[in-house]
């Protein structure tokens, strides 16, 4: 089975160099850019598996390379930062990135994360060579096409419709819209969706869940997923 292809964009060669070196420990195939641009080359070039890519980065920053990499693909992507400011955490989510980790962080962190977000998108099996769930496990939960007013969610073709027209989502978005999707009108909190979602067995940073969920309304309706105050989000049935 082929190795998981990870692209790593970092400017401090201490920590590239260190990161790529924990990685390929673990069996991932690593490719190191220094720079967003040179990132966004190799990305082009190799198609990884998944991206992780540090915010502030020359050239191309990190922000905009996940812009441009979701203009092109739905690939996993990971951000890194050196603080856990809010505006860096949100702008890399609502640039697209299906997760983020603040430096300085630990290798069997980085990995987990890694792997959490893998499993999440399908891939078969990790590094560890252990069988993995992905959204096979949705698809069998519910089976067919569920329809919420003009929203139709079919869930063995794993497509959404809105009005009729298809909505493209990333795996991430789709996964959310699925867990919504299994008990309309039924509050689900964070905490449970960064369980469910995001394959979180500790506590998340729930500004994942909060942009996630902004991102999934732009694309199925503003009004199709209501916020309850102090207990979470629901699909209005």
């Amino acid at each position: 089975m082929a190795e998981t292809h990870v692209l790593f964009v970092e400017d401090d060669d201490v920590i590239r160099e260190a990161t790529q070196l924990a990685l390929e420990r673990v069996g991932f195939t690593v490719t190191a850019m220094p720079d967003g641009l040179q990132g966004l080359e190799a990305f082009r070039a190799d198609r990884p598996d998944i991206a992780l890519l540090d915010v502030m980065v020359p050239g191309l920053d990190g922000v905009s390379l996940c812009r441009r990499i979701r203009d092109e693909s739905t690939v996993p992507v990971i951000m890194l930062s050196a603080r856990a400011d809010a505006i860096d955490v949100v702008l890399g989510l609502e640039a697209g990135a299906d997760d983020y980790v603040t430096k300085p962080f630990d290798g069997a962190v980085l990995v987990a994360r890694i792997r959490a977000v893998l499993r999440r998108f399908g891939h078969a099996a990790g590094p560890d060579g252990a069988q993995h769930p992905g959204a096979d496990d949705a698809r069998e939960a519910l089976g067919g096409v569920l329809a919420f007013g003009d929203l139709e969610v079919d869930t063995d073709g794993m497509e959404v419709r809105r009005g009729g027209e298809q909505v493209a989502l990333t795996p991430t978005e789709m996964r959310l819209l699925l867990e919504f999707s299994t008990a309309p009108g039924t509050v689900l909190s964070r905490d449970r969706l960064l369980e469910r979602v995001w394959d979180y067995g500790w506590g998340g940073d729930t500004r994942v869940v909060d942009v996630h969920v902004q991102r999934l309304r732009t694309k199925i309706g503003q009004d199709r997923i209501e916020t309850v105050r102090g207990f979470g989000y629901k699909l209005r049935a």
